[in-house]
């Protein structure tokens, strides 16, 4: 997934960017209010993983657009956005929790949290948005299973590198819908990441070879797609 990480405190920042990219998601971490708002509003993500106790950011001689992040998450629903969010955050009170979901938070997870059970609540969310209930992705004999990361072909396991994991996983979540090079490169690479040129093309190519030259086709020009089983 393309992630959108705002969260001011830098060593929570940092850890969390490494260990979420570690998982083969793209990363994209902002500090403050202001940034968050101008990535939020230019750019598309997956899922965004929101702080609420943030500065203001912006001009020094700026009014503050929003009193934290809890009211940019409500300007971002008034205006239509429907980006699924996960709120992590210290305040814990119950009607803190219940005020965050209201506001259209999809869910709210209460710092300190473990990495797994947030690993766990965004492939949750993930399921929901997608309108489903099995925790596997499948597709004829594939299977793919984004919590334990594990791709088994006619029950044999296959072993795939985090990158090549990435991309099958966006391919298997809409099964034959087309997926152009940019949107693949989006669930690969976050801000500053030097993107190679023939990165996509390269991962396809090795996924083809794992799998069969008949599970991923292509129309060129325009983008990839998982094709129909015995297709």
């Amino acid at each position: 997934m393309r992630l959108l990480l705002v969260e001011d405190d830098r060593m929570i920042g940092d850890s969390l960017r490494a260990a979420l990219r570690a998982e083969g998601h793209a990363v994209d971490w902002v500090r403050d209010l202001a940034a968050a708002a101008a990535a939020w509003g230019s750019e598309t993500f997956d899922l965004v993983l929101l702080d609420l106790n943030l500065p203001p950011g912006g001009p020094a001689d700026a009014p503050p657009a929003w009193r934290d992040g809890l009211a940019l998450l409500h300007a971002q629903r008034a205006r239509g956005d429907d980006t699924p969010v996960i709120v992590l955050s210290a305040r814990d009170a119950t009607a803190d929790r219940i005020l965050g979901l209201d506001e259209g938070a999809d869910d709210y997870l209460a710092k300190p949290f473990e990495f797994d059970e947030l690993l766990a609540r965004m492939r949750a969310v993930g399921r929901r948005r997608s309108g489903r209930a099995q925790t596997q992705l499948r597709h004829g004999d594939l299977v793919l299973d984004p919590a334990t990361r594990q791709v088994t072909l006619a029950g044999a396991p296959v072993l795939l590198s985090g990158r090549e994991f990435a991309v099958l996983e966006a391919l298997m979540q809409r099964p034959g819908a087309l997926l152009s090079r940019a949107q693949l490169e989006d669930r690969l690479y976050g801000w500053g990441d030097a993107v190679e040129s023939n990165a996509v093309p390269v991962y396809i190519h090795q996924l083809r070879r794992k799998l069969g030259e008949g599970r991923i086709g292509t129309v060129r020009g325009v983008g990839y797609f998982l094709a129909e089983p015995g297709a």
